[in-house]
């Protein structure tokens, strides 16, 4: 009989890879353990993606409309007072009304979070794409970021979940698409890569990989449980921001937790 498909989004394959503990904690566990309550940063990000999304539905696609639903998809939760939280909303009024300064309320998309998969062998890949934009014929995969770091070419280029929607696109819409883009919404920074048909398989095949490690891994806790070893823990600084930790010891000594509003504040 052939071997199961492994379906699986970049998210659900990069948590194997960087912590496979949270991965079994995230996605096998059941009845799943309760996560901590949503963070600031993610509030932010929930909005400003929401507004961006809405935009192209507007009858007028004016900058001030995206303010407009910049307020209306505001989310308070997370921050640490109502005046925290009125301050990020107006710093994020102002940066998707510059966002949208530079696009062409002309131009429609081909997506809007679109959903893209592939097969390829045991792996079937899918995940959400916030904008696939036409340009010259060619689809260009549009991601937009709002952390307080810009992103990089570089970060452009190394991304798995880049590398694999762009594949996902090309093969879906059976047209070349191989420039990934990063657009940081508060600065209007775009980290860009151009891919190559070569560099995309390399994507597929680290995909791949992932996934053969992530189903063997899946068929042991099917049959041994929480008495698998196959999900070691991965302790380090990020266990401070992970939403799982209150189940696992040793990324509570691994790091002290963060605050909810801690991916706001500018560092001392």
């Amino acid at each position: 009989m052939p071997a199961p498909l492994y379906a699986a989004s970049p998210s659900r394959l990069l948590a194997f890879l960087d912590c496979p503990r949270r991965y079994r904690l995230q996605y096998l566990d059941r009845p799943a353990p309760p996560r901590r309550s949503q963070r600031a940063h993610t509030s932010v990000g929930n909005a400003v993606h929401n507004a961006l999304r809405d935009w192209w539905d507007l009858p007028e696609r004016t900058p001030t409309g995206g303010a407009g639903l910049l307020d209306r998809s505001w989310i308070d939760v997370g921050f640490r007072d109502g005046e925290q939280s009125q301050e990020w909303r107006r710093r994020m009024r102002g940066a998707v009304t510059a966002y949208l300064e530079g696009v062409d309320p002309r131009t429609q998309p081909v997506g809007i979070e679109r959903t893209v998969s592939f097969v390829s062998g045991e792996l079937r890949v899918s995940g959400r794409v916030d904008r696939l934009d036409d340009r010259d014929g060619e689809l260009v995969v549009v991601d937009y970021k709002t952390s307080r770091v810009p992103p990089t070419d570089d970060d452009a280029r190394t991304s798995l979940a880049l590398g694999l929607y762009a594949a996902a696109a090309w093969k879906m819409f059976r047209r070349r698409t191989v420039r990934v883009e990063l657009h940081h919404v508060p600065t209007g920074t775009v980290g860009v890569h151009e891919h190559t048909s070569e560099s995309l398989t390399r994507k597929v095949e680290q995909a791949r990989s992932i996934a053969r490690d992530a189903q063997r891994a899946d068929l042991d806790f099917a049959v041994r449980g929480e008495a698998s070893e196959l999900f070691p823990a991965r302790p380090g600084p990020m266990c401070g921001w992970c939403d799982l930790r209150a189940h696992c010891a040793e990324g509570q000594v691994a790091a002290p937790e963060k605050s909810d509003w801690a991916a706001l504040e500018d560092p001392p």
